[in-house]
């Protein structure tokens, strides 16, 4: 009895002392889309600061495909040690776990929510040579011209095409959906105009709106963001039920120890909170926000079953 106490003191010392030493070596942040679009804005925008806080190095490791599913995976099968961290989007760890009639993993076992970095609307924006100038002129066009105009999206089933979705239904009108790897992709051909729009987060795409190289037709919420004040909202332009808010955060595998999460939690907490990151964020028309692992946690619960609705009014599911 006396060696199993004394095994188990050992043990606990061991983890207590790791804890305290992390982290070691370089950290890295799995962006499950494609370079250039929000997740891997939002990873870059925070690191540098992050670095600093935790005296690693943080590595933005790119892992796009499957609407973020194999960047999902990769953070899900790395060692449980807190060394690998996922930037999650709601397509990544709520919409998927409705879309998929088998879902590949499941949020709330296998990943620990650490905190969110911001929220964003979405945009809905077209290429300039679109001779339209809101959104009642673009679907009126789109009535007149049936599955010719072509919308971008991040991945089936993700919010961006969810909010086609959306629209579709609303409007009553039909648009040709082209999948790609991340919004970053999608938005080049957008601005290239080899599609003709697509729903849009702002922080990757107000650069873009700003240059007047894609033509902003309305805000898919409810009001106007304070970050394009002169772009009208879909609800009054007659849309109400076209609404589209995406949240951005950090997680790791569940199993990683809790001295080690509250660590990192507390690195994003200071991270998000330091002047010149929030800046950078309310930049690119982001809205900051940190909320305890457990705050995060019920957050992604109460967002699952607000897609669980949208899927299945939108009678969407996808077989893997």
């Amino acid at each position: 009895m006396t060696r199993l106490f004394l095994l188990a003191a050992a043990l606990v010392a061991s983890a207590t002392a790791f804890a305290q030493n992390f982290p070691t070596r370089p950290i890295r942040i799995v962006v499950p889309f494609a370079a250039g679009g929000p997740a891997d804005i939002t990873a870059r925008n925070v690191g540098p600061r992050m670095t600093e806080l935790l005296g690693q190095p943080i590595v933005v490791d790119n892992r796009g495909g499957a609407n973020g599913i194999i960047g999902a995976e990769t953070m899900i099968r790395a060692p449980a040690d807190g060394y690998t961290l996922m930037m999650t989007t709601a397509s990544v760890t709520s919409i998927n776990m409705v879309t998929y009639g088998k879902p590949p993993y499941d949020t709330l076992r296998d990943m620990l929510p650490l905190s969110p970095v911001m929220t964003t609307a979405s945009l809905i924006v077209v290429h300039p040579s679109l001779p339209t100038k809101n959104l009642k002129e673009f679907v009126a066009l789109a009535k007149s011209r049936p599955n010719q105009i072509a919308f971008g999206s991040a991945g089936t089933g993700g919010t961006l095409h969810l909010g086609l979705e959306m629209l579709m239904a609303e409007a009553n009108i039909k648009i040709t959906h082209v999948v790609y790897k991340g919004a970053g992709p999608a938005t080049i051909d957008v601005v290239s105009g080899q599609i003709q729009g697509m729903f849009v987060d702002l922080p990757v795409i107000s650069p873009y709106v700003k240059a007047g190289r894609v033509k902003a037709i309305a805000v898919a919420a409810s009001q106007r963001s304070p970050h394009f004040p002169d772009i009208p909202s879909t609800k009054e332009q007659g849309f109400a039920n076209v609404e589209m808010l995406n949240y951005y955060g950090l997680l790791t595998q569940a199993k990683v120890p809790r001295d080690i999460a509250l660590k990192l939690h507390d690195a994003i907490i200071k991270t998000v909170n330091t002047p010149s990151v929030r800046d950078r964020l309310l930049s690119v028309g982001a809205d900051p926000l940190t909320l305890s692992i457990d705050e995060f946690t019920d957050y992604i619960r109460k967002d699952i079953e607000k897609w669980r609705k949208v899927v299945k009014a939108a009678n969407i599911q996808i077989d893997r």
